[in-house]
């Protein structure tokens, strides 16, 4: 099934879209419009986040927006322009949880094709167990493995990168994962 977020106006003039094959030989229907001919291309948003580490611990954060309010996650969201999937992760890290991290590796890479978003996951060292969240948390702590909330867990995404974080710490080596989320 082909994600699609319907655009209803050309965001140049305004003027109704319609959807269909562009006169380049484009192979994919795209929004068009018809007044001022700008074909829009509507591509996933990529959602950039980390895996903070204090000891043995993961440091989660409770959402104080939806989706998913209440439920627990990893400090992340979406990439802004002018940044770098790392940049971007480093920012979401600070804004949604207040901590301070050395940023690690590129840990997961899911496609999660059904809501058209590609999700980024880096490992980190948190620098410190001491947290300042903002508004878009409603409280930043640590969890040990056992302690983990999975059934408050907020998004497939997050629990994929937990469940993978403790079966690699469980053998000592944390490879890069690529998930495909239909």
């Amino acid at each position: 099934m082909l994600f699609r977020h319907p655009l209803k106006h050309c965001k140049n003039c305004g003027t109704a879209v319609a959807y269909r094959l562009p006169d380049d030989g484009d192979t994919r229907e795209r929004a068009i419009c018809p007044s001022c001919h700008l074909v829009h291309y509507e591509n996933p948003l990529n959602v950039v986040g980390t895996l903070p580490i204090w000891e043995d611990k993961v440091l989660l954060c409770k959402r104080n927006i939806e989706p998913r309010f209440g439920k627990w996650t990893l400090p992340a969201g979406f990439m802004e322009l002018g940044e770098t999937v790392a940049q971007g992760a480093a920012r979401e890290t600070d804004e949604e949880a207040g901590a301070q991290i050395e940023l690690l590796d590129l840990y997961t890479l899911m496609n999660v094709v059904r809501v058209g978003q590609v999700h980024f996951f880096y490992r980190a060292k948190l620098l410190s167990p001491h947290f300042n969240p903002g508004h878009e948390t409603i409280e930043a702590r640590l969890f040990s493995e056992q302690d983990i909330p999975w059934d408050d867990i907020a998004f497939r995404t997050v629990r994929e990168t937990l469940k993978c974080f403790f079966e690699d710490r469980q053998r000592g080596s944390f490879p890069l994962h690529q998930v495909d989320i239909q």
